[in-house]
């Protein structure tokens, strides 16, 4: 039997080859804008029905949507919208002058009037609730507002100064300005509206950093303490610092990653709840310098802490809530705290050093918890990174038998989707209360006390 003759490899690769997609980048559309959608945009759809997630736009306007990423075929593309043919009524002109499409991309409504900001904020964590948890505002005993905090209910068109951490990249030039959105482009800054006054105040952005990759700058709000953490390029030797206020000065290593004293004081202190926290350099506090406060009141008053209690603060951090947590339990109370970094839970361990009640455990929340053998809690408090707590820690939680679960969550997909997994786990919502923490940007925080499903009833 005579075999076939063998394809050549080229015509193999022409007959297996798909055609390439073809890229939609710079073509403009003119469309009506819908809802808006979690993450800063708002959905709009082309004449051909493929969806457009399109910042810089509002719900209700008609606008001119550029193709900032996506190809033909894409279940959805990224736009900006780059001319408004029909603006809605609470939009504003952007106060920034970077704002805007192809500019920064840390502020996402700049272009919205505060209360507008807040409303569409509302909007997003009740879309997410329903859609992820099958709640109602009314089931989740949320009233639907965002509050403000203090101090930052301004007039249209003015912004607050609130950012008290400041992440710069530098570009080519040694010049310190922020990333566009989902670019590594960097836009070079005279001035960050939203950046606090202690920040603002050092000066970063007239000062040459060539050699640098990036300058955190941090403004403690609880004190004068002003720090500031270098990341040098690659064999780049580090710059004099002399900036327009005193600072600390940090490093990260090249090698180990790790964030190491040139001088001055490897923390800043905060303070929170009438108690004084060490922050080592790289550990989470919260940016806005009035969330620990009304987070942690948040938290205390749900909750309704007893003398007695036992309490878990997982992902605790420095300890904000464990410390809290500790004054209201009394003596023969007892919490336990549990983080993964190794810098905070020394430091939560220094800052709660008065109390014999509070034990910190560091590693993963998921690995550590099972390990301590705990049965049975009165109170939970968790404040999970932006990807939420999971299925298997949620389901763990809710079977220690709490009185009631405090859950503060700075992104409400993640929230929505362990608020399922509790309801699953025999917990509703007693309470939901949400805060606008992050002017101008698309984050929100928010406090949920969870009960069980029983006590409902």
């Amino acid at each position: 039997m005579q075999a076939e003759p063998k394809k050549s490899q080229a015509g193999n690769a022409r007959e297996g080859a798909a055609e390439p997609a073809v890229s939609l980048i710079g073509k403009e559309y003119e469309v009506e804008v819908g809802p808006v959608a979690h993450g800063g945009h708002c959905i709009a759809r082309t004449a051909e029905g493929q969806v457009l997630f399109v910042r810089h736009t509002l719900p209700g306007e008609t606008v001119i949507a550029r193709v900032t990423e996506g190809e033909e075929g894409a279940r959805f593309l990224r736009a900006d919208a780059v001319s408004v043919l029909e603006p809605s009524k609470d939009r504003v002109e952007a106060p920034c002058p970077y704002a805007g499409p192809g500019r920064c991309g840390g502020c996402d409504w700049q272009h919205a009037k505060p209360g507008a900001q807040r409303r569409l904020k509302g909007e997003v964590i009740a879309e997410q609730l329903q859609r992820l948890a099958g709640l109602t505002p009314e089931e989740a005993g949320w009233d639907g507002t965002v509050m403000p905090a203090e101090g930052d209910k301004l007039p249209a068109g003015e912004v607050p100064s609130w950012r008290t951490r400041v992440q710069y990249a530098v570009d080519a030039d040694g010049n310190a300005g922020l990333r566009r959105h989902r670019s590594h482009e960097v836009e070079p800054i005279e001035h960050c509206m939203i950046a606090a006054e202690g920040v603002s105040e050092l000066g970063i952005e007239q000062r040459d950093w060539s050699g640098m990759a990036s300058i955190e700058a941090i403004a403690a709000s609880g004190s004068q303490d002003r720090q500031v953490i270098l990341a040098p390029n690659p064999g780049a030797r580090l710059p004099i610092v002399e900036l327009d206020k005193p600072v600390s000065v940090m490093r990260i290593g090249e090698k180990d990653g790790g964030t190491h004293r040139v001088h001055g004081r490897p923390f800043v202190r905060e303070r929170a709840d009438g108690r004084t926290y060490r922050v080592g350099s790289g550990g989470f506090w919260q940016v806005h310098p009035k969330a620990a406060e009304t987070l942690m009141l948040a938290v205390m008053q749900g909750l309704t802490p007893r003398k007695g209690d036992t309490a878990l603060d997982l992902y605790c951090g420095v300890g904000l809530f464990a410390g809290a947590l500790a004054d209201r339990v009394g003596e023969k109370g007892a919490v336990l705290g549990i983080e993964s970094g190794k810098r905070a839970v020394e430091d939560a361990r220094h800052n709660l050093a008065s109390f014999d009640r509070v034990r910190i455990e560091q590693g993963k929340v998921e690995s550590v918890l099972p390990r301590t053998g705990i049965t049975e809690a009165d109170l939970i408090v968790l404040d999970p990174p932006r990807a939420g707590a999971g299925k298997q820690t949620v389901k763990h939680l809710a079977g220690l038998g709490a009185r009631r679960i405090a859950y503060v969550a700075c992104d409400p997909a993640a929230l929505a989707r362990d608020l399922g997994y509790f309801r699953d786990g025999g917990y509703r919502v007693r309470t939901l209360r949400a805060f606008d923490l992050f002017p101008m940007t698309h984050h929100v925080e928010c406090v949920a006390i969870l009960e069980p499903a029983e006590k409902g009833r």
